[in-house]
């Protein structure tokens, strides 16, 4: 809880209503949110080095301020293989966003340089949000990621606080949760550590009611006993209230 609350006044005092990537991550790791192994570099020696540390293939991600969907501006690279894909990356990014910000009219700030991260194995993908409802308060939806989510909006939503049977029953009750069960030769998902990762983030939530919007996409689960990661997160705070 201490962490959120510092990053939170960080960003507020430097104008942004949303988290840096690293800072999202170090939330959840406070939180008990498995999350691949992550580091920040402000050169392209130093990624090349911390890319070598977590282990190939890694991803990067621009860190800035002024940039808060980072595809849109070029600034997300994955699947990078070796130290040399990881210069030639980070050079790209940078590229990138100086371009993105002649193109909106602002200096960005590329002084933090870039968030690398393991490439995960795929796993089944799902979506953990959280949204803010002016009347209900905080609601966490769950779907199956990807089309799932996108087309047929299969998902379901629950106020924060929730227990573990709330959390069951949101896993079970959407159209595709046959998936999860294992079909067509796969193996059942562990839906165990997915009710953890939506118990965790509810918590979160529940500790942190400044947050307004939060993206937990995609989140992959794995085999029954091996776990769940939480790939991408994207968290909105509210503004400092005069």
């Amino acid at each position: 809880m201490k962490v959120a609350k510092k990053i939170f006044k960080t960003a507020l005092a430097e104008g942004r209503t949303f988290v840096l990537e690293h800072e999202a991550k170090d939330i959840m790791k406070e939180y008990g949110i498995p999350i691949p192994p992550y580091d920040t570099a402000a050169t392209e020696d130093e990624a090349a080095k911390k890319a070598k540390v977590i282990g190939f293939p890694v991803v990067l991600k621009i860190l800035s301020k002024d940039i808060l969907h980072k595809s849109d501006a070029g600034g997300v690279k994955i699947n990078l293989k070796d130290e040399a894909q990881v210069r030639a990356a980070y050079q790209e990014i940078m590229k990138n966003a100086k371009n993105y910000g002649k193109k909106e009219g602002i200096d960005v700030d590329l002084s933090r340089g870039v968030f690398i991260s393991d490439f995960a194995d795929m796993g089944t993908e799902v979506i953990v949000g959280v949204t803010l409802d002016p009347q209900f308060g905080h609601a966490l939806m769950f779907g199956l990621g990807g089309i799932f989510v996108e087309v047929l909006k299969d998902v379901t939503f629950r106020l924060i606080p929730m227990t573990e049977i709330d959390a069951r029953e949101m896993v079970s009750e959407i159209k595709a949760a046959k998936i999860l069960d294992g079909v067509r030769g796969e193996s059942p998902r562990d839906v165990d550590a997915l009710v953890d990762v939506i118990l965790k983030v509810s918590k979160m939530v529940e500790e942190n009611p400044e947050i307004i919007e939060l993206d937990c996409n995609p989140t992959f689960v794995y085999e029954k006993g091996k776990g769940a990661l939480v790939v991408d997160a994207r968290i909105i705070i509210e503004s400092r209230k005069e």
